[in-house]
Parts: structure tokens; sequence; C-alpha cells
């Protein structure tokens, strides 16, 4: 089953997105807790698309394709803004950060968590995030 969402990149449709996400997995075979931690992992990779690489221009889009069968769940995020540089990230020391009280910055460790493969890619001008979970 194949589901779709295109929404302007502003903060506003985060919520659209989660209500998608959420509703596009009801059928599928998932704890709360499972279906909760994908719900997070998704709407950080759509929050950063939106604040970091659309700079929350509602005159811009990003598309949510949502990709399941017995086996697995994709999730393709696009956009044409500023592409994720994977190969300049550095993983955070998420105990530092909290011993320290900064706030953000381990959005991208945690979906590395969350989820099982995550890959980032490009098409022409188009960013590809492709977020993959098993459903056990």
């Amino acid at each position: 089953m194949t589901n779709f969402i295109r929404v302007s990149c502003d903060r506003k449709n985060l919520k659209i997105i989660r209500a998608f996400v959420t509703e596009t997995l009801a059928p599928v075979p998932l704890s709360a807790i499972t279906l909760n931690q994908i719900i997070l992992a998704v709407d950080e990779i759509c929050a950063n698309m939106i604040i970091h690489a659309n700079q929350e221009d509602g005159s811009k889009f990003m598309c949510l394709e949502i990709d399941y069968d017995d086996r697995e769940v994709v999730f393709e995020l696009s956009d044409n803004g500023i592409a994720f540089e994977q190969a300049q990230y550095r993983e955070p020391n998420i105990i530092d950060n909290i011993k320290m009280g900064k706030k953000g910055g381990v959005g991208v460790a945690l979906v590395n968590r969350i989820m099982d493969k995550v890959e980032y890619t490009q098409q022409g001008d188009t960013n590809i995030c492709r977020l993959y979970k098993l459903i056990s």
C-alpha cells in the first residue's frame, strides 16, 4: 500500500504530517510504542526539512510517501531545499547535551536509533531521505 502527501514548508504542517502517518499506518500491525517512535522519527526529519533545508518558506514544498507491505514500512521524504550533508554529520553525545542543558541537535541521532535504515540521496535538485522500519 502506498500513500502520498505534499505540504508547504510551514511548521504548522507538522501536525498534518503526524496525522497522515498515524492514519496511513493504522492497518499496519505495530505496537503503540513502535508507532509513536515512527511518528517521532518522521516528524523530526520533516521538521528538519521545513526549518533547516527550506527556512520555513511556505512557497516551497516537501513530499512524504509511505509504502508498506507485510514486512517493512518505507518513508520517502523529498524536497528541493538545502541538502543534508550526511558526510559532515557527527552524532552528538546525548548525555553531555542533557548535562549542559542544550536543547536540540539530537534529532538525527534519535531517528538513526528508531529506524532500521536511513538513507540520504539526491536526484537532480531533489533531496530524498528514506526511512526503513521492519515490521516484527
